[in-house]
């Protein structure tokens, strides 16, 4: 499978998913750790890809994006953004609105 195929097929069968240096409880950057600890606090299940140990994704994923940086947010299949504009949604309580939005409840929540 092309590596692009790859991204997209990621994106796509996931609602919510992170991309970035490490992984959520083993960050490997500042950017990377505020970013996937802004998605934890909401609640809400969520995949990543350490693009760290996935060279062919780092190397492609900002030209499939048109986004140089990482980490990346995912949500529904549209990129959300990077640290900055993540942290600030969850400040602002707008992160927490679009995952609630992108991950219904699960039984017994």
């Amino acid at each position: 499978m092309d590596i692009m195929d790859t991204i997209k097929e990621q994106i796509q069968s996931n609602a919510v998913i992170l991309y970035m240096k490490g992984s959520p409880n083993a960050p490997q950057c500042g950017f990377s750790m505020r970013t996937s600890q802004a998605v934890m606090a909401c609640g809400k299940r969520f995949a990543y890809v350490d693009v760290l140990s996935n060279p062919d994704i780092r190397a492609n994923l900002p030209a499939y994006a048109n986004w140089p940086t990482f980490p990346q947010l995912w949500v529904n299949g549209e990129l959300i953004g990077g640290c900055d504009i993540v942290t600030e949604m969850h400040e602002k309580g707008e992160l927490q609105s679009l995952l609630d939005e992108a991950v219904p409840a699960e039984e017994g929540e």
